[in-house]
């Protein structure tokens, strides 16, 4: 039996509203490591879950693990995508790791999210793991499945999306970037942050991506929100988070940042009403 027959076939979730409408958000999350930038998508994820949404969350960033910041159990047990080598060999028809080559440049990933996601209430979450990149990128079976998967997730799932994207992004194309609804940039006080907003703002403007807001995250003060905002005064801020130690021992704990007692929680209610 393969793989696809394993899987089987399984019910989509049925439409949400928001704000009084019929309509599935699709946003993505970005920013420079150690930002706080998993921290803010788990706080966006749990947020909506609470609300009664159903929530598609998508690990796109190795370096990062989304599960454990929404609280999913056993999270470090979640397989990436692109590890799983007989799906990949299955879907594609080609051999995880080759390069060249023919396989399938459309992969059927339609029963993915379903049949592969690990759940926690009305979330569901799936890793996409880390490609192998080596001079200009990956032309391999693993990073056209992925490409395949992000594009029917964007494109055609019927449940608020969000996306924890590696420190740029990636995983992104021009097939799917007019249908991401906003790219949301955490940054913090610092230059390093402020200069990886502009660059993962130029990857945007490349493949036509526009709808751009930042969110001020680590704020210790007034002076830290004027700071973000007379460097990046070209930008939409969508909002700020305070440092809160809270948020740290949470992280250090193991425990997802909405179970700890956070401001952060009601700054992130506001920021949805928002979009």
């Amino acid at each position: 039996m393969s793989l696809t027959q394993k899987l089987g076939k399984r019910g989509r979730f049925a439409k949400v509203s928001l704000n009084g409408k019929d309509t599935y958000m699709k946003l993505a999350v970005s920013g420079k490591g150690g930002v706080g930038k998993t921290t803010f998508s788990a706080l966006l994820i749990r947020t909506l879950n609470a609300q009664g949404k159903h929530v598609l969350a998508i690990d796109a960033d190795p370096d990062a693990n989304l599960a454990a910041a929404i609280g999913i159990p056993d999270a470090d047990k979640i397989t990436p995508i692109a590890e799983m080598k007989e799906l990949i060999f299955e879907r594609t028809e080609a051999k995880p790791g080759s390069i060249g080559g023919f396989f399938k440049l459309n992969p059927r990933v339609d029963d993915l999210p379903d049949a592969l996601s690990a759940k926690l209430d009305n979330i569901k979450l799936m890793r996409l793991g880390g490609v192998q990149k080596g001079g200009s990128g990956c032309i391999c079976p693993e990073s056209t499945l992925l490409r395949a998967l992000i594009t029917h997730i964007v494109l055609s799932r019927d449940e608020v999306v969000v996306m924890d994207m590696e420190a740029g992004i990636e995983h992104l194309g021009r097939a799917t970037a007019s249908a991401v609804d906003k790219l949301i940039v955490v940054v913090e006080p610092g230059r390093r942050s402020i200069d990886t907003a502009g660059h993962i703002n130029k990857l945007a403007s490349e493949i036509g991506l526009k709808n751009i807001a930042l969110l001020g995250n680590k704020i210790r003060s007034i002076k830290d929100e004027e700071f973000l905002q007379k460097h990046l005064k070209d930008f939409e801020f969508l909002g700020f988070i305070p440092y809160d130690e809270a948020l740290i021992e949470a992280d250090l704990a193991g425990v997802s940042p909405f179970d700890v007692d956070s401001t952060a929680k009601k700054n992130v209610n506001e920021m949805i009403s928002k979009l």
